[in-house]
């Protein structure tokens, strides 16, 4: 876990380290010649089940002692980043916030692995065409939108976030559990949207 420091006198975040013993450091600012003491947190290593769509991997993340930790926070894993979905502590007791200390196990979903959005493509005589795919995490997709996906271009008309419907708008697919909209034949799609083909298959694809 890295460290930032601002000198306390002039506020400037040119500083160094000049001596370092266990968690005790001494530092300097090299703006206006500051020197003083820190003593660094105990890091305290907790157990994190990180997420990557349908399967769940056992990993550890290292938290400064009694710092509190919420869902939605992101931390930082030797391989990973990840999102706080959950806080389990004694007994199985979920939590929105707690401190490390108390917290014995963290849930979370991976960020450095796509999204998998689901899909739903409205067909005529009410059939519906449904897809899941994989898309970058920053990327955004509007309602009115027209996308492809598995050989069928639809508009997107709906789409469903983590928190609300969206009938007009935008949102990062980031945020994004779905999107709906009717099949148009025929129509130019902006973009081509890559079907999700299932972890494993994934992994060897990038192999």
């Amino acid at each position: 876990m890295e460290e930032y420091f601002i000198c306390p006198e002039c506020g400037s975040d040119d500083v160094e380290v000049i001596k370092e013993r266990g968690r005790e450091l001494t530092l300097r600012c090299n703006e206006c010649g500051n020197v003083w003491h820190v003593t660094l947190p105990k890091l305290v290593r907790v157990p994190l089940i990180v997420s990557k769509h349908e399967r769940s991997f056992k990993s550890e993340a290292e938290l400064p002692e009694g710092e509190e930790i919420r869902v939605g926070d992101i931390v930082e894993t030797e391989e990973d980043e990840v999102r706080i979905t959950g806080i389990e502590l004694e007994g199985g007791k979920r939590v929105n916030k707690a401190k490390v200390g108390e917290i014995v196990t963290l849930w979370g979903e991976s960020l450095t692995y796509p999204k998998v959005i689901k899909v739903s493509i409205y067909m005529p005589k009410g059939i519906t065409q449904s897809f899941r795919v994989k898309v970058p995490r920053d990327e955004e997709f509007a309602v009115g939108e027209v996308v492809e996906v598995g050989g069928y271009t639809f508009k997107i008309e709906k789409i469903k976030t983590e928190r609300k419907m969206l009938h007009h708008g935008k949102a990062q697919a980031d945020k994004i559990v779905a999107l709906m909209g009717h099949h148009i034949p025929r129509a130019r799609a902006r973009r081509s949207l890559e079907i999700y083909r299932g972890y494993e298959d994934e992994s060897r694809a990038e192999e």
